[in-house]
């Protein structure tokens, strides 16, 4: 078997070892906003900022950090849904020499309080609404937290505040908390007056090897643990997203339309979105949210050409009934990530929209990158595309750690410029990611055919072992996904004394759906699955619980079958 059996799946024009141009990510907008500076960069609410003012806006908040006290090091966080203030904060604390820490507005308060402590946060940017800012003012007084940055919507509409003031008041009287309209007027001021020369727009190629982001991810102690994720890291993520799909011929420079929906504190979007976005010269939409409505109304009246989602916005985008009418007929290139799509679920979008919807995998500590499908050839669907280029992926044994064949079901391992350099303030943890030479080992089980094509088929912790047979959940889901009345599915594993564990399924249905019952589950599934993957109970729910990018996630599903059978043992 060739070691990179993928090549031979690429689009014409793409290569396996493109140049990547690793440099100082401030490079991408400085050399976006020179090549492009009349042209839309955001678009919020009605509001829009070419690149010029977006880089002006970068430049200015750069100083404005700078005179509050951050310097090369400090980490800064940003506690933000998608608006403009995330893209000048990004951008602004690189500039002045610091570190991201990305915050998610859904964290729990005990977790926003660890993140503050363990990446030790003096700063954050937030948005002035109560369950943003009040949240963040209780953390001034109990954790090392100093100073709050609070930005409004209105910030970028043509009345948002423009008096000028030397020294920013500070909001609602406390010194700790001051406007980030204000200080940008502050600095405008400033340079004004007394000429200051503007801050270097990249740093030196030396310091690409400096922490640029820290991205929390799960941690095997229960606490989040930060991905240290550097300028090479990302940059090299970036170009080899350009080699895929730039050089693929799948978008061209200039021309593109993104609709940001999907969190830009989650690396997916960061990296796809934001990143990529940017260094191609697209006009970039942001919604705070997504609201299949609005979305499907945006795609069709402002043209939207690119969208990049998760399973469950593609669902929502071919099944809502908000969007029977709607034509989503500009969109050229869809991108699918964070769980595998289902076969029902792909047909139903391409039909809708008529337009490629490719599919891939990443994690936080491959800079949301890993493997893509190339938008070349047939599309292989459920699968999570081929590496990227640079990366190497190989699928190790679960028990002795050796590398299977191809067609056989092993953890995916990968090996590239974009993983990442370790986790914060954890070697232990570090050394037990990396297997022989710097392949990170990912816990996605999965295996890789004779042609290079990856797919994944679950988690090792998700594995099951019943009865002695090792079966995946996944699979299990993707052929309940086949039953016409299911919407969406999370299967998880029971405790079960006699065959160890026993498959449930978390059923939602489809709007009008009779409801379904255990034992007509199972006779669908009858020649679908093998006896020892057949569900042995089912559970029809409203809604499934979600992760904050919109991926179904299994992690509250497993807390209450675990409560459950606390409760029974104490009971009993």
């Amino acid at each position: 078997m060739s070691a990179h059996p993928w090549i031979d799946a690429y689009p014409p024009g793409t290569r396996w070892d493109a140049p990547l141009h690793p440099r100082a990510l401030p490079e991408v907008l400085a050399r976006a906003a020179a090549r492009w500076p009349t042209r839309t960069a955001l678009r919020f609410e009605g509001a829009a900022l070419s690149y010029a003012q977006l880089d002006q806006a970068c430049d200015r908040f750069a100083r404005a950090l700078t005179r509050l006290g951050v310097r090369p090091g400090s980490h800064v966080g940003l506690y933000l849904p998608n608006t403009p203030h995330y893209v000048i904060g990004f951008f602004a604390v690189l500039r002045a020499g610091g570190t991201v820490v990305n915050y998610s507005p859904l964290d729990a308060g005990p977790v926003l309080a660890h993140k503050i402590e363990d990446s030790r946060t003096d700063l954050i940017l937030t948005l002035d609404v109560p369950e943003l800012a009040d949240r963040m003012r209780g953390f001034l007084d109990s954790t090392r937290l100093a100073t709050l940055v609070l930005g409004g919507v209105e910030d970028f509409r043509p009345a948002a505040p423009t008096a000028p003031a030397r020294h920013p008041p500070a909001a609602d009287g406390d010194a700790r908390c001051v406007r980030f309209a204000d200080v940008l007027a502050a600095e405008a001021a400033a340079q004004a007056q007394d000429g200051m020369p503007r801050p270097a727009t990249a740093r030196p190629p030396a310091d690409l090897q400096a922490l640029a982001v820290l991205q929390y991810t799960g941690g095997t102690t229960g606490h989040p643990k930060g991905a240290m994720l550097t300028h090479a890291n990302l940059s090299s993520a970036l170009g080899q997203l350009r080699a895929m799909w730039l050089d693929g011929g799948l978008v061209a420079e200039g021309e593109e339309r993104f609709l940001v929906v999907l969190p830009l504190f989650h690396i997916y979007s960061l990296v796809a979105n934001m990143l990529f976005g940017l260094s191609v010269g697209a006009e970039l939409t942001l919604h705070q949210r997504f609201d299949t409505p609005s979305a499907a109304n945006a795609i069709e009246h402002e043209r939207i050409t690119v969208f990049f989602g998760v399973p469950t916005l593609f669902v929502a985008l071919a099944t809502h009934e908000a969007v029977t009418h709607r034509h989503l007929r500009s969109l050229k290139l869809c991108n699918s990530g964070g769980a595998p799509l289902s076969q029902e679920s792909y047909r139903r979008f391409v039909d809708k929209a008529r337009c490629r919807l490719l599919e891939g995998w990443g994690m936080t500590e491959t800079c949301g990158l890993g493997t893509l499908s190339t938008g070349f050839g047939e599309h292989a669907i459920g699968s999570a595309g081929v590496p990227v280029a640079h990366a190497d992926v190989v699928f190790l044994d679960t028990q002795t750690g050796r590398e299977v064949p191809p067609g056989e079901k092993g953890e995916l391992c990968i090996r590239g410029p974009n993983v990442m350099a370790g986790y914060w303030q954890r070697p232990d943890e570090t050394a037990q990611s990396f297997h022989g030479d710097g392949y990170l080992r990912t816990g996605d089980v999965g295996y890789m055919t004779a042609q290079g094509l990856v797919y994944l088929v679950d988690r090792t912790k998700d594995m099951m072992i019943c009865g002695g047979f090792n079966v995946y959940p996944r699979h299990i889901e993707e052929a309940i996904y086949q039953h016409p009345a299911v919407e969406e599915v999370i299967v998880i594993g029971l405790p079960d004394a006699y065959r160890g564990q026993t498959p449930k399924a978390f059923v939602k249905l489809k709007a009008g759906a009779a409801p379904l019952s255990l034992d007509e589950l199972r006779a669908f599934l009858r020649e679908r699955l093998g006896r020892h993957e057949m569900p042995t109970a089912l559970e029809l729910r409203e809604a499934l619980p979600k992760t904050p990018v919109g991926k179904l996630s299994k992690k509250e599903l497993h807390a209450e079958v675990a409560a459950a059978a606390t409760a029974a043992a104490a009971a009993g």
